[in-house]
Formats: structure tokens, C-alpha cells, sequence
């Protein structure tokens, strides 16, 4: 059975030695400083979601300390930064055989890195004849002596492991069988570089999170250096893994939750500046740099970041304190276009197309997806669900949890009772802060219901899929059949989030403001109407048929398309406006589309359904407002 000998007490490190050791796997921790007094005290405190110990772990300060055997493996655990250094140190490290023999660590023990970036594995094959490169994901967070915190759960991370700099290794399974009884959910690749070139592509971005205050302009620029370095990296040869289609690991499992008593932690850089610790940027936009200048181009947004984060560690700046206006002026080229920008970003807060779900999907913390098909006239949404859906959604029942029961005076799909739907959003199992994606099958007409229902109710991040299931499998991506169980949730619920007419209001918003009738044109002006005790509409509203939300390929349209549509509708900046429906169903979809086109509405939820129920309330017909 092999030893590990994990070299970096941060993190990383004592996250694998303390799972190791629960495994019954055999290892050693290498650290230095206060960390290694705590770990050798037995004061070093470990925290999970399911409770913090103590560990006593076997842990040394001097490579001098270990009698290094055939059976070792080195696990590479400092910052990239540190890498050269340490790799120095135990490369020629001498290894005693049984017969008496000693040699030098780089040619007979593997190291396995588990750095970001790309520089540690060249380090380290200049040495080491055998490496094994591990892309690892793990929200572990290490700030001060004394204190690890490993939030991933049940799965402690996800680690992709392969020979470097590519191909198979019979050592490989056992070192992989070992780290999945620690926890870990594992992979074994056999084309590694590709996948530490994917994780280079988040990784650019973690200065961003480590230093400027979250909003858009920070999601702009992010997006901008991984556009940049996917540019670079492609035209400098790298292959690049797509990991929500490649990946065979269970990310169902691994999960971040919070950790009692313990603040969020950050990413690595994050942590540098928090224990004001030398920063990897070199090695992560840095390495952006490099790959364009070996190929006679440029990466400016990468470079300019860069030179921003060594400026900030210089100065002592803290973590997350930076704002809007610093970083324009780093990246001068996020203010040009504002307006498509503001635009974008409108959509973006309403929708998410498949590719990007997939993707989402398959990364840690994933966002919890809701079926939402249901149709007038069409009661097996249900039916359809279990023969095949998104992975991971589960089924919502518009009529029985995205509404409470029909009555006259509220209409024939009235907003549920908040605590009923916080016990169906629980059922689903919705997570507080957890984003949130729902989707039909009839061009978001019921899911911008629970879209509206989730947002008006508290949830901040629910998104509908453009294009809905359509556009997924269209795209190619897999169904699940049969029913998904999740886990209960904790989400709170509360209500009023987003604003609502009553019957009075929405009259008197037709007068003064704009009120769209968001039903088919034939019952807004009373030809037909196959549903409520009377045809036509609320005087004063203007016909605006949710069909129109739409373009040609079931996709929303475009900001600019909407907005022009309901300039025509008298809707625009400035102007009060209101939606109604049948029922307030479709209207939802409305106010959605409203949103996309920068303009804010309330809902009238009872609808026509409400209204027309009372025989003294005024009616018009036509095409004409009345």
C-alpha cells in the first residue's frame, strides 16, 4: 500500500491528509511555520459541513525527517509560485530500497501536482521521471495558522488525474482507488493537459472574485479574459476539454455548503490576499501572456489584470474591496459599448441558453433545475416529464404548486400561499442563494410563471431556458426519464418581491399608465372566449399577445426587438406599466420580456379570469383600447 507524502499544509494539503487518514490510507503532511506547531500540538482544526475535529496527523517540517521507500508518493500540495523550489528540494532526495540501495526521489517515485495553471508539470518533469498531473476542484479555504475549512460535500472535490503530458500509467488506478476512498470524486484521463487547459480558463478569472466587489461589469470582465485565453490557447495549439460533455465524475455529489460558525471562504488568490501570501496570477493570466508572446500576439485584458493584482498586493489592498470605477480602468475597453452591455446583462438576468446550463450543470454548486410543463388543455405534464427531461430537474405542477385553488374574486390560477410555496420550493429541493432554472416546452409560457412566482417570492437568481427543452435537445444533450429525488431544501421564502395590480390598480393603471393584455388577440378584442364568463377586455388596455415575446426559432427576441415592440404599446422608460392575462400565467412571460428590454412591469395576477368573473365591472371590445 502506498504512503503519501503531502508536501503543503494549506488547503489542499490537510484536506487530503485528514481524508486520507479517515480512509485508513497511509500519509504524512510536510508544512512549516504556525501550521506545523498546530498540527503537531493536535490543535489544528478541521472544518466540514457535518462538524469540526481536531487531527492529529503524522506531520514534519524537514524533508531530513523521512526515510523515504519505494511505496511513496509525493503529492504536490503548495501554490504554483512555490513549486520550483520544493520539486528542487525532493527530487533528489534519496530513496532506500530493500536490498540497501538508494536512489535519487525524481527517478523512481511519481509526484502528483495539483496546482493551477500549466508550469508546475513542466517544473516537475525537468526532474521526476513520473508525474501525475490532478486538475482538482475543492472549495477549501485556508487563511490562518491553525484553521482549514473544506466545505465540499458529500464528495470533499473532484479531481481529474493523468500521466503528464499525456498516455497511461499502471500506478494510476491505485493512487486514483486511494483518493476516491477519501472522498474525492475521481477521473482518470489520459489527455490531462487538455483538462488543465479548461481549468485555466476559470482560473484566469479568480483575481476578479479575489478583488473587485461582485455585479456585472466584474461578469463582463470575467467573460472578456476567458474569451481572450480561449483565443490564445487554441491559436497556441492547446486542445481544450469540454468537461460538462467529457466528464464521467458524479458533480451530483459534490455540492458546497456552508460551514457552522465559519464565514465563505474564497478562491486561492482570494486567500493570498487574505494572508497577505504571494499570489499565483503569474502562473494563471500570466501564463495567458506568455502563450501570446511565444506566438507573436497580444493578451491585453489578461496582462493588464495581472499588472493590477501585483500592483494591489503590493499596496496591501484587501480582498473584495475594489470597485466599478477601478476596474474600467483597468479594462477601459469594458465601458465601450454600454448600452448593448446593459442590454446583454438584462437578458442574461432573465435567461440562460442550453449550452450554458449543461455547463453550469456539471460544475460544483450547480443550480437546481424545475420542469414547469403544463399547457391549457394538456393535463400529463407530468407524463411528459418522466419520459424525459433535463438531468437533475424536477417536475412543478403549475396548477397545484405554482397556484392555489381557483376562486372567482382570484381568479383560476391565484399566487399560492407563501408557505405552501416554500414547502413544494423545499420538495424540489431548492437550497437558500441556490440559482435556480426553469423550463417548458411551449416557449416559456409556464415557466416564466415559475420564473415571476420564485422572483416575486424571494429567490434572487431563477432564470428561464431560452428556447426551452427544444433547445436542449436540440443542441444534442442527453434526458433523464423516470423521477428525480433530491434532497429537501431550506430555501425561506417571503413575499412581495416583485411588485403586484390589484383589480382597482390595474383599471386605474389603463387610465394614467400602460396596461398590456398579454392573451391572443381574438379574445382581447371579444370574438372569442373559451375560457372566462365574458369576452374582451379591461377597458384602456392595449393588446400585446405573449407571441410577439418570441422570434422565429422559439428563442426570446433580442433586447433592441423587444423594446421596439413595446415602444408601439406606449411601454417604455418612464411610463408605469402593468400586464395581464387569462389567468396570470401568460403575463408572466410578458413582464419577462419586458425585463429583457430594460423596462419593469407589475402583474396583474388574478387577469381576465378576476375580473371578468364580476358582472359590474366594465368590459370593452375591439381592437381599440375603449
Amino acid at each position: 500500500m502506498s504512503r503519501y507524502i503531502i508536501i503543503g499544509a494549506g488547503g489542499v494539503g490537510v484536506s487530503f491528509a485528514a481524508e486520507f487518514q479517515r480512509a485508513g490510507r497511509d500519509s504524512v503532511l510536510v508544512a512549516r511555520g504556525r501550521q506545523l506547531e498546530f498540527l503537531q500540538a493536535g490543535k489544528l482544526r478541521y472544518s466540514r459541513p457535518n462538524g469540526t475535529r481536531y487531527l492529529e496527523l503524522p506531520a514534519v517540517g524537514d524533508p531530513g525527517e523521512i526515510d523515504l521507500t519505494p511505496d511513496d508518493v509525493l503529492v504536490l500540495a503548495t501554490k504554483t509560485q512555490d513549486a520550483e523550489a520544493v520539486i528542487t528540494d525532493w527530487a533528489w532526495r534519496l530513496v532506500r530500497f530493500p536490498d540497501g540501495t538508494q536512489r535519487p526521489a525524481a527517478s523512481c517515485l511519481p509526484v502528483v501536482t495539483t496546482q493551477n495553471g500549466l508550469e508546475t508539470e513542466r517544473i516537475a518533469l525537468r526532474r521526476f521521471a513520473t508525474v501525475f498531473a490532478g486538475v482538482l476542484w475543492i472549495p477549501a479555504t485556508y487563511v490562518r495558522a491553525g484553521e482549514v475549512i473544506s466545505a465540499g460535500a458529500p464528495a470533499v472535490g473532484v479531481i481529474w488525474l493523468g500521466a503528464y503530458p499525456a498516455g497511461s500509467h499502471p500506478q494510476l488506478a491505485a493512487i486514483a482507488d486511494d483518493v476516491r476512498a477519501a472522498g474525492f470524486e475521481v477521473q482518470v484521463v489520459e489527455d490531462i493537459i487538455r483538462w488543465k487547459t479548461a481549468k485555466l480558463l476559470g482560473s484566469v478569472t479568480f483575481v476578479l472574485a479575489a478583488l473587485y466587489l461582485p455585479g456585472a461589469l466584474r461578469d463582463r470582465a470575467g467573460q472578456l479574459l476567458r474569451d481572450e485565453a480561449r483565443e490564445i490557447l487554441t491559436a497556441a495549439g492547446y486542445g481544450i476539454a469540454d468537461v460538462a460533455a467529457e466528464s464521467t465524475a458524479d458533480h451530483s455529489r459534490f455540492t458546497v455548503h456552508p460551514v457552522a460558525g465559519r464565514a465563505p471562504g474564497g478562491n486561492s488568490t482570494w486567500q493570498s490576499f487574505n494572508r497577505s501570501s504571494p499570489l499565483e496570477t503569474d502562473f494563471l493570466n500570466g501564463e495567458i501572456v506568455l502563450a501570446a508572446r511565444l506566438a507573436g500576439q497580444t493578451a491585453p485584458a489578461n496582462r493588464a489584470i495581472a499588472e493590477r493584482a501585483r500592483d494591489a498586493w503590493r499596496d496591501g489592498t484587501a480582498a473584495g474591496s475594489l470597485g466599478e470605477d477601478d476596474l474600467l480602468a483597468v479594462l477601459p475597453q469594458l465601458g465601450r459599448d454600454q448600452a448593448a452591455a446593459q442590454a446583454a446583462q438584462a437578458a442574461s438576468d432573465v435567461l440562460i441558453d442550453a449550452a450554458t446550463l449543461r455547463q453550469r450543470l456539471a460544475q460544483p454548486d450547480p443550480p437546481a433545475v424545475l420542469d414547469v410543463r403544463w399547457a391549457l388543455g394538456d393535463s400529463h405534464g407530468r407524463d411528459h416529464y418522466l419520459d424525459g427531461h433535463i438531468p437533475t430537474a424536477v417536475y412543478a405542477d403549475l396548477d397545484t404548486e405554482l397556484a392555489a385553488l381557483p376562486a372567482p374574486a382570484r381568479g383560476r390560477h391565484p399566487l399560492p400561499d407563501i408557505s405552501d410555496l416554500q414547502r413544494a420550493a423545499r420538495a424540489w429541493g431548492l437550497r437558500a442563494g441556490q440559482p435556480v432554472v426553469v423550463y417548458d416546452n411551449s416557449g416559456g409560457l409556464a415557466a416564466a410563471r415559475a420564473w415571476w412566482l420564485l422572483r416575486w417570492a424571494g429567490v434572487a437568481d431563477v432564470r428561464i431556458l431560452d428556447g426551452t427543452l427544444g433547445a436542449w435537445t436540440g443542441a444534442g444533450f442527453e434526458l433523464s426519464s423516470g423521477a428525480e429525488h433530491p434532497a429537501g431544501g431550506d430555501v425561506v421564502l417571503s413575499a412581495g418581491h416583485l411588485p403586484v395590480l390589484s383589480a382597482g390598480q390595474a383599471a386605474a393603471l389603463a387610465r394614467d399608465g400602460v396596461l398590456l393584455d398579454a392573451r391572443a388577440g381574438e379574445r382581447y378584442r371579444g370574438e372569442v372566449e373559451p375560457v372566462d364568463p365574458q369576452a374582451g377586455h379591461i377597458p384602456g388596455a392595449v393588446s400585446a399577445p405573449t407571441t410577439g415575446n418570441l422570434a422565429a426559432d422559439g428563442t426570446f427576441a433580442t433586447p433592441q426587438a423587444l423594446r421596439a415592440r413595446f415602444a408601439t404599446a406606449g411601454a417604455g422608460p418612464g411610463r408605469t406599466v402593468g400586464v395581464y392575462c387569462g389567468s396570470g400565467v401568460t403575463a408572466a412571460h410578458t413582464v419577462a420580456a419586458l425585463r429583457i428590454a430594460g423596462l419593469d412591469a407589475a402583474l396583474f395576477p388574478g387577469s381576465w379570469s378576476a375580473w371578468s368573473a364580476d358582472p359590474q365591472r366594465p368590459v370593452a371590445t375591439g381592437p381599440e383600447p375603449g
